[in-house]
């Protein structure tokens, strides 16, 4: 190779090596470049916020308007309600896909005020994780979701939707028992289906619910609202 192609090529490979190098040092503040990096982090946070909030919105506008209907007359048909949990079960698989890809950006957040904000605040307490740089370079290289879908609709069951569908089934069992000209279970039935049957679907779905909802776990999302030491910190001195 001519000496001038290995001085280019030299040249080229020293500035590559100072590409990024002092960006967020150990022995810096937070630089502007950390900045706009967690800048970003909260739109992108913020951006898949409003996404869940969306699909509540539209399961509790379905929902109220299923519930108006289903109660306006006698002669309405009570198995309505039942399309209403079904609804309410799309969605809320729809919402917990949401909230995977919305831990990722709320992972980074939280990453980044504990290890840089937090600790620049108070570099007594001491990191909260001595490995985050090394995390949130891997998290950067290649992007992962971090829980399982399991634990996205419990998290989503515990904050809005186990609420929903207690009201649901509760209006149900409300509307074939008391609203009905037959007694339970004959008022249960859709068409040929008997009514016990449809009352015992109805009432396995709902103790699913309620087991993957409160079951105990270890949560691996990055929401520091589990954490259930409400107050204690705004008593210390």
């Amino acid at each position: 190779m001519p000496q001038d192609s290995a001085k280019d090529v030299d040249s080229t490979d020293a500035e590559h090596r100072e590409v990024g190098e002092g960006l967020l040092d150990e022995d810096m503040g937070p630089s502007s470049a950390a900045a706009h990096l967690y800048r970003g982090e909260i739109h992108r946070m913020r951006f898949w916020r409003e996404r869940l909030d969306q699909t509540t919105y539209w399961a509790i506008v379905v929902i109220s308007a299923i519930l108006t209907w289903a109660f306006s007359s006698q002669s309405h048909p009570h198995y309505i309600l039942l399309l209403g949990v079904a609804a309410l079960t799309v969605f809320l698989f729809i919402e917990a896909r949401r909230y995977r890809g919305y831990d990722i950006w709320r992972g980074r957040v939280r990453t980044l005020q504990k290890n840089v904000f937090a600790y620049g605040l108070d570099p007594s307490q001491g990191l909260e994780d001595p490995k985050w740089r090394k995390r949130l370079s891997k998290d950067y290289r290649r992007p992962a979701v971090k829980i399982s879908t399991e634990e996205a609709v419990a998290h989503r069951l515990r904050r809005v939707y186990l609420p929903l569908l207690t009201l649901t089934v509760g209006a149900w069992v409300i509307r074939v028992t008391a609203f009905q000209n037959q007694s339970w279970p004959g008022s249960a039935a859709i068409g040929r289906i008997p009514g016990v049957w449809v009352s015992v679907a109805v009432a396995a779905f709902y103790l699913v619910a309620l087991c993957v909802g409160l079951r105990p776990r270890t949560w691996k999302s990055e929401d520091e609202l589990h954490n259930q030491n409400v107050g204690k910190f705004r008593s210390e001195e």
